[in-house]
């Protein structure tokens, strides 16, 4: 699962050489403006965070670097093995260059994810978690049938996030 295709895009895993696409991604102000503690301002950070992000795999998924049709990195998916309330989920991210908003990327990326996420292990729900002034997000969240649940919601590193999930018993 290390490459995905939609009828769009290629979700593939991290590499090395994606840091100065993610320290583009994550130094722009607006894709950082509901979590600023994500927000990157040297090539080193860009580095070391693909390290993490690498480590994430050993649970047989983490995120994908997304690109479009002309091969071009346009934002970051996917998920990563979490716990909420005491059990494990997967935790979906998904941050696109504001350039690639608006156009479907993030909902077809994320079914995606979702889709592998159930194919690896399915006993695991999906999250994602939210800010609540992130209006963008909880609509793609509402638009890949992830379900609100604010009985879930938890503090986050850089305030409240609404939870959003496939399922939780």
């Amino acid at each position: 699962m290390e490459e995905l295709r939609t009828a769009r895009l290629l979700l593939r895993r991290p590499r090395a050489d994606d840091a100065v696409f993610v320290l583009t991604l994550l130094s722009d102000p607006g894709t950082t403006v509901h979590n600023p503690s994500d927000a990157l301002t040297d090539l080193a950070d860009a580095e070391a965070l693909l390290l993490r992000w690498d480590e994430q795999w050993v649970a047989g998924l983490g995120y994908w670097i997304v690109e479009d049709t002309t091969g071009t990195p346009i934002g970051v998916c996917g998920v990563k093995a979490v716990e909420l309330a005491g059990r494990p989920v997967w935790n979906l991210l998904y941050r696109f260059l504001p350039s690639a908003w608006g156009h479907g990327s993030a909902r077809e990326a994320a079914k995606e994810a979702i889709r592998a996420a159930a194919a690896v292990s399915p006993e695991r729900p999906v999250i994602a978690r939210v800010r609540p002034a992130n209006t963008a997000s909880a609509r793609v969240a509402a638009a890949i049938g992830l379900e609100r649940r604010p009985d879930l919601d938890v503090r986050g590193g850089d305030g409240p996030d609404e939870i959003w999930t496939t399922r939780f018993a």
